[in-house]
């Protein structure tokens, strides 16, 4: 068994099309939504991101079949005067979980963060999302808490 994780070339029509088909099996699973990505999104995201000079997105590879993938943004630590890497998107395909495949993944994008001098990988997770919980505790990842009086940080959204 080959395992291989590339970063995209956003301008391989392959590995775009890849980085599509396991997104919107992510958004089509219950973690993700339970919902399909819209047509405008497969067809305009990875174009959108080769226009994002902070943004990249891995591909993870089991003899020569898309299992996993992130996408990944720069971004800035103000407390820290440092850049950081925030993994909006980071998934597993059923059929190939269980393989280290999150692992590789996250391995890899600190590797890339080192690199960069970054203080931090940042990332969010559903409370009930135990096996990727898991799999970020393992990997060095908590919880974000100044102090124990003020609790954990909480990721909220408005929709626009």
């Amino acid at each position: 068994m080959s395992i291989q994780v590339v970063t995209v070339d956003y301008a391989n029509n392959k590995q775009a099309e890849d980085l599509i088909h396991l997104l919107n099996h992510y958004a089509e699973d219950p973690i993700g939504g339970n919902q399909s990505l819209s047509q405008y999104t497969k067809d305009n995201l990875v174009s959108a991101l080769a226009t994002i000079p902070h943004a990249f997105s891995l591909l993870c590879y089991v003899d020569d079949q898309p299992a996993g993938f992130a996408n990944c943004f720069e971004a800035f630590s103000t407390f820290k005067c440092k850049p950081l890497i925030n993994i909006h998107d980071l998934a597993v395909s059923p059929e190939f979980r269980g393989r280290k495949i999150a692992t590789m993944l996250l391995e890899t994008i600190e590797h890339i963060a080192q690199e960069k001098g970054c203080c931090k990988v940042t990332l969010e997770v559903l409370e009930g999302n135990e096996p990727a919980r898991k799999a970020y505790l393992k990997a060095g990842f908590s919880p974000y808490i100044l102090n124990e009086q003020n609790g954990s940080a909480q990721f909220w959204e408005k929709e626009l």
